[in-house]
């Protein structure tokens, strides 16, 4: 499926990796949706510049969380476009807690922006995909999926229920839709990072360095591309699951 033309419905890309993805697919000839959790979210800037480089964009607000909202943000897209060729679920939360101390509302709170959602948009989004006879859907996973963090239980468990998702939709829709999953190391610090945790970062990756969010949306088109790839998960880390 070439990236040019594509209408593509990302979630949480008014910011950081999210934007850039939606900028670089615009940038390639994309019609792109997304969505933003709050006002306070640059989403204007990130609207206004998609329209510039496509012509086309639509930004919606909307919780993920709840099943009403995700389903109306796949239905907002199809009504402004006309169609969706391709999802992307990048929306994510982060939440550390000794799992000693885990809380079951921030068990449940992280399943259901990291594993919920991705699913229940997937499930909107499919059967449009399917009567197309084409589709693509990608999963924004990462390393916690596959490494033992501290601290991290409930979200290592929820990323690990997304790519176990992946390969299980990618079986049963196909071959009308193909389904990957992309597990990023440090492509991109938190804006409060201090000097410590860059070198840390730089420490753990095998390339001795940290990535950019471009690497990330690089494997994105990709994935859009290559039409004999589904049900895999691909590392962009750095070699950090290695080391």
């Amino acid at each position: 499926m070439e990236v040019a033309g594509c209408v593509i419905l990302i979630t949480g890309a008014a910011q950081r990796v999210g934007r850039a993805v939606a900028l670089d697919l615009a940038a390639h000839g994309a019609l792109v949706a997304f969505s933003y959790y709050t006002e306070d979210e640059p989403w204007r800037e990130t609207l206004a510049e998609l329209r510039a480089r496509s012509g086309n964009a639509l930004a919606m607000r909307a919780d993920v969380t709840h099943l009403d909202e995700a389903r109306a943000l796949v239905e907002a897209t199809l009504a402004h476009f006309g169609r969706v060729d391709v999802l992307i679920n990048n929306a994510s939360i982060w939440l550390q807690r000794p799992a000693l101390e885990l809380q079951e509302s921030e068990w449940e709170a992280t399943f259901a922006v990291n594993a919920k959602a991705p699913f229940f948009l997937a499930q909107a989004v499919a059967p449009h995909m399917l009567r197309q006879g084409r589709g693509v859907i990608l999963n924004l996973a990462d390393l916690s999926a596959f490494q033992a963090w501290t601290g991290y239980a409930h979200h290592a468990a929820s990323k690990a229920a997304l790519v176990a998702l992946t390969r299980v939709l990618a079986l049963e829709w196909a071959p009308s839709i193909r389904v990957n999953a992309i597990a990023p190391g440090t492509v991109l610090l938190p804006e409060n990072a201090d000097e410590a945790k860059r070198r840390w970062a730089v420490e753990k990756s095998a390339l001795k360095r940290i990535g950019d969010p471009m690497d990330v949306a690089r494997t994105v088109r990709y994935l859009i591309e290559e039409d004999f790839a589904t049900g895999a998960v691909y590392f962009v880390d750095g070699g950090r699951s290695l080391v």
